[in-house]
């Protein structure tokens, strides 16, 4: 079956934004960490009230916290700010996080119908997340989690069997375009590492001040091919072997969101 799309504009060559709500917040400054990847430093502000998931980021808590950047590119090369340029805030309530981006970008382009199939090449965000920033290898087990959001809302990730599986009961997202923005906002439930798949009755992890979690946001760029042009991230993540794309594998270059009020 054909994904349905919010928009049939969505593979129109046109330059717009794309503004992301999922729960975190701005930017503060750079860490060391031991694997020598440059980490980043978020707090994230705790909102009053939850806002509401519609594509329209209209809520005052949305005025909290400072914007950071999507700018590290991890895979593609001689990227211009006309075909991607995008920047994301995050703030947390006890039940989830809530995210914000807005991203510029000449084509959005969703080609593989099947969810399951290609969703690292259909345009799409991917959100990281570490609830107990204990970081590590989690290709295959759910010691962290990499969402790949796609433009149809669906959302999967890799499950412990190898195969993606889809994960639309931890993200709730929709987007929308605004006077030449597109608005996405998604708001995440935060699963521990003990998660087993297929457990209806496994419950998120309530969220409180002082916690910290792994986090990293990254979007995945397609002009319209078979493959993602680019891949670019908020991380600035060290190469191993001239490879920046480690995040899908390794919890360890995400950065670090300490939720504040």
């Amino acid at each position: 079956m054909k994904k349905a799309l919010a928009s049939p504009l969505v593979t129109s060559k046109r330059l717009f934004t794309v503004s992301l709500v999922v729960s975190l917040a701005g930017f503060i400054g750079c860490i060391s960490a031991a694997d020598t990847s440059p980490k980043s430093l978020y707090e994230s502000h705790k909102v009053s009230v939850a806002p509401v998931i519609d594509g329209i980021a209209n809520e005052d808590d949305w005025d909290k916290g400072s914007w950071r950047a999507i700018d590290q590119v991890l895979i593609g090369k001689d990227l211009q700010p006309e075909d991607f340029s995008g920047r994301m805030k995050v703030l947390w309530g006890e039940e989830r996080l809530y995210l914000l981006a807005e991203i510029v970008d000449d084509v959005m382009s969703d080609v593989y119908a099947d969810p399951l199939s290609h969703y690292w090449d259909d345009e799409c965000l991917e959100i990281f997340v570490d609830e107990d920033a204990s970081g590590g290898n989690h290709q295959f087990t759910h010691n962290a989690f990499a969402y790949h959001v796609g433009l149809d809302n669906q959302v999967v990730d890799v499950g412990p069997a190898k195969t993606p599986l889809l994960y639309n009961h931890h993200v709730t997202s929709r987007w929308t375009r605004q006077q030449g923005k597109t608005v996405w906002e998604a708001s995440i439930a935060v699963y521990s590492d003990n998660y087993v798949d297929g457990d209806a009755t496994q419950q998120p992890v309530k969220l409180q001040e002082g916690k910290a979690l792994g986090f990293m946001l990254a979007y995945c760029d397609n002009d319209g091919g078979k493959h993602r042009e680019h891949f670019i991230g908020t991380e600035n993540i060290v190469p191993v072997n001239g490879d920046r794309n480690l995040g899908w594998i390794d919890a360890s270059v995400f950065g670090l969101l300490n939720l504040v009020r």
